[in-house]
């Protein structure tokens, strides 16, 4: 992965996630690209993020650093306005999060022992699989 200059490894992530969406369609048609939404932390909050989501037309729900607030109210009118923040989309992000805690459980997808994608990605398969026959 090649980070350009001024990019974080999140922002390049993100970037490398998104291209990677491929929901097929019920009917005829060709598959979703573009999620209706991103949810992320404050970490995913750099100005190329919200630039290249805006760009994308994709919706954000991602909230502002302190520092950042504190840097645009410091700027004054120069500031521009605070992004745009969806806080019950947000407060439903921990659902995600909870979910993804309970596949970290599995003591091979939290090491990363398997380093083939593939590999990797079945065991966090299973792991969904047996934890969702658990709960029902």
């Amino acid at each position: 992965m090649v980070v350009t200059p001024g990019q974080s490894h999140d922002g390049r992530a993100l970037e490398l996630v998104l291209a990677d969406i491929w929901v097929p369609r019920v009917g005829a048609g060709r598959p979703r690209t573009r999620p209706d939404a991103v949810l992320g932390d404050k970490a995913y909050s750099s100005r190329a993020n919200r630039a290249m989501l805006r760009r994308r037309g994709i919706k954000m729900v991602i909230p502002e650093p302190s520092d950042q607030q504190a840097n645009r109210k410091r700027r004054g009118s120069m500031g521009g306005r605070p992004p745009k923040l969806d806080r019950d989309s947000y407060k439903r992000r921990n659902v995600v999060e909870r979910s993804l805690n309970l596949l970290k459980q599995w003591r091979a997808l939290a090491t990363r022992y398997d380093k083939n994608a593939v590999i990797y990605r079945a065991g966090a398969v299973l792991a969904a699989i047996v934890t969702w026959l658990r709960s029902s």
